[in-house]
């Protein structure tokens, strides 16, 4: 223990020096993380490489450093002079050791864990060896084999209490006299004032970022940082894993269905065609925010008497060279739910991918499946680079390259910062014309998405457009006519490009958003979102088709009908080659899955059907037909099939092909 001389700022130093030390023994424990491991990581490891994972680290390990300290950050910062005797320092000394110790042995065990599971642990460890009655044993052979780690523990345990900083024993003499105005003034005032800085700093460095685009970090965001799911285990520390996944609900698997039966009834496994014909066409897809089907005029001839014309008067004119679906819906209801369900073919079942252990799983996508085709990709996101997430996930399912803000404001022919919503993103009409001529420069095939980001909360559209777009039935409905028009100049720009001719467009939404009509405001409604293809070409027959569609049949939809040769995994059909009545949908909502097949839509707890509803007939939902249908009982058999096939493949981390 080092002392150092009290004042007003003795505690608030000794806090940041100390915490400063916890950092290098997080730093220690990656690097013994990494050379534990290094058979797994070194094929592909370069000094590039580790020095972005050691960036990213310091991003995880601030999150974790400042949840595990707190307590002891409080007992440096109160501003108390209780705090300034020796029992009060003691017990801050052991507060602080000790809560690092636990962190420093939960990192340097998960070393040895890795090998076993691929991923750093969560808090689902604790229900998974719950009956175990043998890990004693388990744990005391690996001590002893892995003895090193123990004294690397002891070693930095010892350095943490050896050198822990403390306020000196002696007290200023004003404070054993009766206080004088300035020195308690002063006293106070510092104190005050660090612990006043120290809240929002410590909020900030939790969440991982300060601005309105980051949401608090999760583990998926570590594939930020790295090329494989695998390296992420290198970013991440073992205490932000646990503190992060509490209270996740932990994916359960049910034995709803005989193994021996299981993949009669249901797979995930799209298998190649025999018949399909390679068509090497450029993809784009669209995921525009918040672009719900109700604001869609062409797709509501059965609103308000069929004078309904919506706000989307360049889309309905797309929508008449295109194929549409009567009946199209998202999986998820958040923008984290739309990118894995519509690149990946991946539900939103209990909890959002990005925020489950799961997300750390081998992933299958639209562009790395390409990838292994020959096509080059390239994910845009018009906001902060990391934002939501979606730079990682677009890195795991094989994006070669990210255009986000950061991107955009190096290119010289845009205007940078000035085109910034001053909230989220670049506004979507100049990312779009970015978007567009960015593709020109990129080497045919290629697969690109496209993430937009305007018609989205606070609502806010350019001056430029305010007197065009005037306020006008909801709040977001200026902000969609702005993106249909700013979707219109794309595809102007997109028209006179070489790609545009040999390229297959798909346009759809993350989620939906505000209604103003009962039918979108059910529990079904609420999940209506567009799904449109369009070719220029010709190559797919334009019209509406009578039948069911959902976000996870993009990639599968896309996949069959360039001709794609090799097995994948994705939760979707390929809605080209499905007939009609085998189409179908499911969601989750509030614990409750939703299964739309045929005629009816069939709402499941987990354990028994709670309602089967004639959809077509009864676009409200109004009359609860369970019990009274024959279709019901197949209906659950492939929805317990599809929620297992879910289960098992997300636990079991089966969400590629491996030779199945």
């Amino acid at each position: 223990m080092t002392r150092i001389r009290k004042s007003a700022y003795s505690g608030p130093l000794c806090l940041v020096l100390n915490l400063a030390m916890v950092y290098v023994a997080y730093g220690v424990c990656r690097m013994a993380f990494l050379f534990e491991n290094w058979h797994t990581f070194a094929p592909a490891l370069t000094w590039g490489k580790l020095a972005e994972m050691l960036r990213g680290g310091l991003v995880f390990d601030t999150s974790a450093i400042l949840y595990t300290n707190a307590i002891y950050a409080l007992m440096m910062l109160l501003p108390l002079h209780l705090k300034e005797t020796g029992v009060w320092q003691r017990a801050a000394r052991w507060v602080f050791v000790v809560c690092n110790a636990l962190c420093i042995a939960a990192n340097l065990a998960d070393a040895v864990y890795f090998q076993y599971t691929g991923r750093r642990t969560t808090v689902t460890v604790f229900s998974e060896f719950a009956s175990e009655r043998n890990l004693g044993s388990i744990v005391g052979v690996e001590l002893l084999r892995h003895w090193y780690l123990v004294l690397l523990a002891a070693a930095l345990v010892w350095a943490l209490w050896r050198f822990c900083l403390v306020p000196s024993g002696e007290r200023p003499a004003w404070v054993r006299r009766p206080l004088r105005l300035r020195p308690a003034l002063a006293y106070y005032g510092v104190q005050l004032l660090c612990l006043a800085a120290y809240v929002p700093l410590s909020v900030i460095g939790m969440r991982g970022g300060a601005t309105t685009a980051v949401r608090p970090i999760t583990i998926s965001n570590a594939n930020q940082y790295v090329d494989r799911p695998l390296e992420a285990a290198v970013v991440l520390n073992t205490p932000f894993s646990l503190i992060r996944t509490i209270n996740k609900t932990a994916f359960t698997v049910p034995a709803y269905i005989p193994q021996g039966e299981l993949e009669a009834v249901y797979t995930p496994v799209h298998l190649p065609a025999d018949s399909a014909v390679a068509r090497r066409k450029n993809v784009v897809v669209l995921i525009v925010e918040s672009f719900a089907r109700e604001y869609i005029g062409a797709l509501n001839s059965h609103l308000e008497g069929g004078a309904y014309k919506g706000y989307t008067p360049f889309v309905d004119s797309l929508i008449q060279h295109s194929a549409t679906w009567l009946y199209s819906y998202s999986n998820g209801r958040k923008s984290i739910d739309g990118m894995p369900s519509v690149l990946s073919g991946i539900p939103m079942f209990v909890e959002p991918f990005f925020l489950t252990p799961s997300s750390m799983n081998d992933v299958s996508g639209l562009a790395g499946e390409l990838g292994r085709w020959g096509y080059s990709s390239a994910f845009f996101h018009g906001a902060e680079n990391g934002s939501m997430g979606f730079q990682a996930f677009a890195r795991t399912t094989g994006f070669d390259r990210y255009y986000g803000r950061t991107e955009y404001n190096q290119d010289s022919r845009f205007g940078g910062d000035r085109d910034f919503d001053g909230t989220w993103a670049i506004w979507d009409e100049p990312f779009l014309q970015f978007f567009a001529l960015k593709m020109s420069e990129m080497r045919q095939p290629f697969v690109t998405a496209m993430f937009t980001a305007s018609s989205h909360h606070p609502y806010v559209i350019p001056d430029e457009y305010k007197d065009k777009y005037p306020e006008q039935g909801l709040v977001i409905h200026k902000c969609i006519r702005y993106t249909d028009n700013a979707l219109r100049r794309f595809f102007q720009t997109a028209s006179r490009q070489p790609w545009y001719k040999n390229t297959l467009f798909v346009i759809t939404a993350d989620h939906t958003n505000l209604t103003d009509h009962r039918y979108y405001q059910t529990d079904l409604g609420g999940f209506c979102v567009p799904i449109i293809f369009f070719d220029p070409s010709g190559d797919i027959r334009p019209g509406m088709r009578d039948a069911i569609a959902q976000q996870i049949d993009i990639m599968p939809t896309v996949l069959g009908h360039l001709g794609y040769d090799r097995p994948y995994v994705a939760f979707g059909c390929d809605l080209f080659n499905t007939a009609p009545r085998d189409t179908w949908a499911v969601n989750y909502l509030n614990g409750t899955y939703q299964y739309v097949k045929g005629d009816y839509l069939l709402q499941f707890d987990g354990q028994r059907t709670r309602a089967v509803y004639r959809f077509r007939t009864d676009p409200y939902l109004e009359r609860n037909l369970a019990g009274r249908v024959k279709e019901q009982a197949a209906m659950e058999r492939e929805l317990k099939a599809i929620i297992q096939q879910y289960m098992e493949r997300m636990t079991q981390n089966r969400l590629v092909v491996r030779g199945e």
